[in-house]
């Protein structure tokens, strides 16, 4: 600690000293007790922003594994083609879909049965009797004797169709849609409906009887329904848009090869800025002082832990590493990736690649342990590695806040006792040369001597 010397000047000069200058200078003199706090404080802070930074990118490489280990992942994903779009266009292709080539021929598409009413040349005629659709007979009465008002009570029941009112060059028509495609939709209609205005019967027709499309898929005959068929090839779901009963469609399910090849590149990277944090820590800031986490068991044991899941070899699978992948690991411990090797093998091995990739019940996977270790260094609580050392950090910035601010408030009431003692004294020495006047003025009256003249 050091000194701190009071200036008072001459001390009849009057003048007094500077108070708060010297307030500050024994505050200052104080505070050197808290520096050592201090600076410990700052290197703490230095870690945990290296400490941070790691996580989150062990967080980044969490994400980039999962995307590959997860069983909905890019692994799953599917892709699908149809040699003739304007007979069969493609969907979509689930996870659950198998590559693979399939022969398709649609011999007809599914209808939609419907039936249309004979034409009234008034559409606002009254209308009379009854309609059974699918065995429910809606009798006329005045909420519905219109083409209108009997459409919307259709509508509103359960009958099985929508109505609607058509208006053509003969005149104004009810029509009925079934609500179900395919042959199941023919459900039976009958009529002894009349417009009452003039006495004419209005019968009702069936216009499109309902059918399945039929089709063959890899020489099976299929009937679907619908024009939208999805349980005739696993997982994938096809459109039928026109009959071609000599054309053999040829329909393509491959796997999603740049896909994974996107996501085994961001992999590669998010392991590599890993690796570049943790080689960072390893050397000296551009003043030449050691990096935050420069010999600590932390970095240590994130370099270890790290480096043992990269390099773990698979028990079973025709794929164990990530060599046979085109990944190489380079000096520094980053990786390297090949592109046309991983396309090679995903082209001639994708069950493989799934295998190693994603968690097993018999075996381990290359995916699942290494997902297992990012879980126990990253920030997960409560037994991350990085949550567990900025946890200990957090402890003791906590211990030293508290000392530092513990100081200040001693500090601060001896500014306060400091200040007004300071000020005491300068007001006596202020008021020195008017005592000392004062007492001359004394002297001179009982002496008659006058020290101002001499």
């Amino acid at each position: 600690m050091g000194t701190v010397g009071l200036s008072f000047g001459s001390p009849t000069g009057g003048t007094g000293f500077d108070v708060t200058s010297t307030v500050n200078q024994i505050v200052t003199n104080l505070q050197s007790i808290e520096t050592p706090w201090k600076n410990q404080l700052t290197t703490l802070q230095a870690k945990d922003t290296a400490l941070s930074n790691i996580g989150t990118d062990l967080s980044s490489l969490t994400t980039a594994i999962q995307s590959l280990s997860d069983f909905s992942g890019v692994l799953s994903a599917k892709q699908g083609s149809s040699s003739d779009t304007d007979v069969l266009q493609l969907s979509s292709a689930a996870s659950t879909a198998v590559a693979g080539s399939h022969t398709i021929v649609v011999t007809s598409l599914a209808k939609t049965a419907s039936w249309v009413s004979g034409a009234i040349s008034n559409a606002s005629d009254t209308l009379s009797g009854s309609l059974t659709i699918n065995g429910q007979t809606l009798t006329i009465d005045s909420s519905d004797n219109t083409l209108s008002s009997l459409a919307t009570a259709i509508n509103s029941g359960s009958f099985g169709v929508t109505a609607n009112v058509i208006t053509d060059s003969s005149g104004t028509r009810l029509s009925l849609v079934s609500q179900t495609s395919g042959a199941a939709g023919n459900v039976s209609v009958t009529s002894s409906l009349q417009d009452a205005t003039n006495s004419t019967a209005l019968n009702i027709s069936q216009a499109v009887t309902g059918a399945d499309a039929q089709l063959t898929v890899d020489g099976i005959p299929v009937t679907s329904a619908s024009n939208t068929v999805t349980t005739a090839i696993q997982g994938v779901t096809f459109q039928l848009l026109s009959a071609s009963p000599s054309e053999n469609i040829q329909v393509e399910i491959t796997n999603d090869n740049s896909s994974v090849e996107s996501a085994m590149s961001t992999f590669v990277s998010a392991y590599n800025k890993v690796v570049g944090d943790l080689n960072t820590q390893e050397g000296k800031d551009a003043s030449g002082n050691a990096e935050p986490l420069f010999g600590s068991s932390t970095l240590a044991t994130l370099q270890n832990t790290l480096e043992q899941a990269i390099t773990f070899a698979q028990s079973s699978g025709s794929i164990t590493s990530l060599t046979q992948l085109g990944i190489t690991m380079n000096n520094d411990g980053t990786l390297t990736l090949n592109n046309d090797t991983l396309d090679s093998v995903l082209n001639s091995n994708f069950s493989g690649v799934v295998n190693f990739f994603q968690p097993s019940g018999v075996f381990t996977s290359f995916g699942g342990n290494l997902s297992t270790a990012l879980n126990n260094l990253g920030n997960n609580a409560p037994n991350g590695i990085v949550f567990l050392a900025l946890q200990e950090d957090s402890n003791e910035e906590k211990q030293l806040n508290t000392n530092i601010s513990n100081e200040e408030t001693i500090i601060s009431a001896k500014k306060t006792q400091l200040t007004t003692e300071l000020n005491q004294a300068n007001f006596i020495l202020t008021e020195i040369p008017q005592q000392i006047d004062n007492i001359n003025e004394s002297f001179s009256a009982i002496t008659g001597f006058n020290p101002n003249q001499h």
